[in-house]
């Protein structure tokens, strides 16, 4: 705390006294929350001092506000940037440098560049603010003052503006200070210049113009170096050590090097939220929700709205406490085993052991389970698929596993797959958070309630986040939907015709269900293959690809979910080899790449998607569950799905937020199949009823969360008419 210094009794510092300047900054700013300055001239040169004890203010929260009334000009940019070619042209600095050339060369080399990357890493993290002015009729002051605010006291200190490498250790530099704790001058004097700092924040100050900050900011961007935190505390340390020349000041800096590498040891070994601003309010609420169901519970969360990072940070508030995280992490694929170790590693957790990926895992996993017998916590997170999960190879270490190690489930559904179900009643680990954007077993209610129980959960689940809530809070960005209707050409229809006719004779039109399921299932399949494989989806395919390269001049960050399977006539042949050479019949310099289960190098796909190096990503299923293309702009559906977790999860893939994107687009190609005359009174017209209904679900769901909604909506009335359905019901039943 500030009132904790020991302050020379004059309150005054100066360079060629025993209480110097830097000693001052050193003690002090290290301690601070918030620091407000005011420059003369926001130069290099005007903060340099202020590099020492910088990034520990940085490493506490602090946020720096600084008024200065200098207005950059090309000029001024150029010497900003190159302050150092700018001293060299001064008199006065050719004889410092004559005198101490290297002293000088090192402090411009690590004290200046050291605290812009500080100020980048505040401007980055939204906690820098900067205040241009000048004073009327345009006049210029030149001043250095500040107020360093440990969130309860305050130290106002005045200085002169030399800061050269000689004023600032050897003479020249002066500065006096008034405490907040102090007799009253000191206190009146402090709340006089805080009012004063005050009012030029807030832009109240009628003696000040005030001016656009948009040229500095770009300085600080273009000078400054983006870091992690712990390397800026690094660097503070290499400036002090560069400084540590006076015999008087030794003990001083070789306290604050010690101080500075016990904490970058202890950020770079402790856990901690991957973002500065902490977790969102949704995700600490799921937390508390969590919590308070002992430690159990369904976190139901829209794709997208940051699932993996909410169970996370329940693990991180588990090591809080007990100051030692031990997690189980269950997925359905590998590609989410690898993206699961990447946010595990953002929250700074080591000991990661990918069950099936390390080539050591069991070797590990033998190490680890070996001294929990002995009785030697440990820290850990193993990350397994389903399939391992339900293997022996891996329940033989699990068995070791301490009750209070906390289970996370991702996509959860799948904990109630027959394979997985029957190892709940012997899974020990008594914590417990099952992931699902859609936690209902489609067709399967029996395994719900398995899944249900074994998280001690129920809807409405331990903690819900619609998608719905994710786009209105921006957690997930807006989207335009585009719904195309397409028919069957006439073999098609023929085809479809003859298994309609044979699925009627199942079909109980009171009940509204077959009589013999298994049959009508295996028919059900056969209609769904012809939809899937409708060639007049090439040709709608083929006119929205079109128009959007026309509208946009180019298909970047275009994803396209192409039908599973392979051409009827060559079975040689994907259908993916057909949409992908559509795209490239557009443009030849188009770049098309496939996203399949047997794509290798599907990570540095996906990097190459982003990075814009691959311009339209074509997909299967594979892309259903977890793994993550943020980058989407247009997206276009192809392959038709009613099964709500399916369509989705694929709609949350899409609307992933990015820093260059604020909206997606989404065309999505519906096949239904529609008779020329329709006898209303028929079980063939109720039960075709009962399939256009189902095909409905993703565009009722879509589109009225759309914004063009009105104009989505639109596209289906004719259809919703024909068959006396309600598109608003349709999207209410879905949940």
């Amino acid at each position: 705390m500030l009132n904790q210094i020991a302050y020379p009794t004059s309150l005054e510092y100066s360079s060629d006294w025993d209480s110097q300047p830097i000693e001052f900054y050193i003690r002090a700013i290290p301690h601070c929350k918030r620091i407000d300055l005011k420059l003369g001239y926001f130069s290099s040169n005007a903060i340099r001092t202020l590099s020492y004890g910088f990034a520990q203010f940085i490493f506490n929260g602090g946020i720096l506000r600084i008024i200065t009334n200098h207005y950059l000009s090309e000029k001024d940019k150029s010497i900003l940037v190159n302050d150092e070619q700018a001293e060299y042209k001064s008199a006065m600095m050719k004889k410092i440098i004559e005198e101490d050339l290297s002293g000088l060369q090192e402090l411009l080399k690590n004290g200046d560049q050291h605290f812009f990357d500080c100020l980048r890493y505040l401007y980055n993290n939204e906690r820098l603010i900067i205040v241009p002015v000048k004073l009327k009729p345009g006049k210029l002051s030149h001043y250095k003052q500040g107020i360093l605010d440990d969130g309860k006291h305050q130290v106002f200190f005045s200085g002169s503006c030399n800061f050269t490498y000689n004023g600032i250790l050897e003479n020249g530099e002066s500065l006096s200070i008034s405490r907040s704790w102090g007799d009253s001058p000191e206190k009146m004097r402090i709340e006089e210049h805080i009012k004063d700092f005050d009012s030029i924040f807030s832009k109240t100050n009628s003696k000040f113009e005030y001016l656009e900050v948009d040229d500095i900011i770009e300085v600080i961007k273009e000078k400054g170096q983006d870091k992690e935190l712990y390397q800026l505390v690094e660097d503070e340390i290499n400036v002090l050590k560069k400084i540590n020349n006076k015999e008087r000041l030794n003990q001083l800096y070789s306290s604050q090097i010690d101080e500075f590498e016990k904490k970058v040891y202890e950020y770079k070994n402790t856990p901690r939220f991957p973002y500065p601003s902490g977790p969102r309010d949704y995700q600490k609420g799921a937390y508390e929700a969590w919590l308070a169901n002992d430690y159990k519970g369904v976190f139901a969360m829209a794709t997208g709205t940051g699932k993996t990072i909410t169970s996370l940070n329940c693990l991180l508030e588990l090591y809080k406490t007990t100051g030692k995280y031990q997690a189980l992490i269950l997925v359905p694929t590998n590609d989410l085993q690898v993206q699961w170790v990447g946010e595990v590693e953002n929250f700074n957790i080591h000991n990661v052991i990918t069950v099936g990926v390390d080539r050591d895992w069991k070797k590990r996993l033998s190490k680890l389970t070996t001294s929990m017998q002995f009785g030697t916590p440990k820290s850990f997170v193993v990350i397994s698929t389903y399939a391992s999960f339900v293997r022996n190879a891996l329940q033989n270490f699990l068995r070791y596993f301490p009750k209070e190690a906390l289970l996370i489930a991702d996509e959860a559904h799948n904990i109630a797959a027959p394979e997985v179900k029957k190892l709940l009643p012997t899974t020990h680990l008594e914590k417990r958070i099952g992931l699902s954007a859609t936690p209902k077993r489609i067709y399967d209610p029996e395994g719900t309630d398995e899944m249900n129980l074994f998280f001690n959960d129920e809807p409405p689940y331990t903690y819900e986040y619609s998608m719905e809530e994710a786009i209105a809070k921006g957690v997930l960005c807006q989207y335009e939907y585009y719904p195309h209707l397409v028919p069957l050409d006439a073999d098609e229809m023929e085809a479809y015709k003859e298994i309609t006719l044979k699925l009627v004779r199942f079909f109980d039109s009171e009940s509204g269900s077959f009589s013999d399921p298994e049959a009508a299932n295996m028919l059900l399949m056969k209609r769904k293959r012809i939809i899937h494989k409708a060639s007049y989806k090439l040709e709608v395919f083929k006119d929205i690809v079109k128009k959007e390269f026309d509208k946009r001049g180019n298909l970047k960050y275009t994803f396209v979910y192409v039908p599973e399977g392979f051409d009827s006539e060559n079975e040689d042949d994907r259908l993916m080899m057909y949409y992908n050479k559509i795209v490239k019949d557009i443009d030849p310099s188009i770049r098309v790449s496939s996203f399949t289960g047997e794509t290798k190098g599907r990570e540095a796909t996906l990097d190459a998607f982003e990075n814009g190096d691959i311009d339209v990503l074509s997909a299967m299923k594979c892309l259903d569950e977890g793994v993550d293309v943020p980058r989407t702009e247009l997206a276009i559906f192809c392959s038709s799905t009613g099964n709500p977790r399916q369509f989705i999860q694929r709609r949350g893939r899409i609307l992933r937020t990015h820093d260059d994107k604020d909206r997606a687009t989404i065309h999505d190609l519906v096949v239904i199949p529609t008779s020329e005359q329709i006898d209303k009174g028929s079980a063939s017209y109720k039960m075709e009823r009962s399939i256009v209904r189902s095909e409905l679900r993703r565009v009722a769901d879509f589109a009225y969360l759309a914004i063009n909604q009105k104009d989505a909506v639109r596209k289906v009335e004719d259809l919703c008419i024909q068959y006396e359905l309600d598109l608003f019901e349709i999207k209410e039943s879905i949940k």
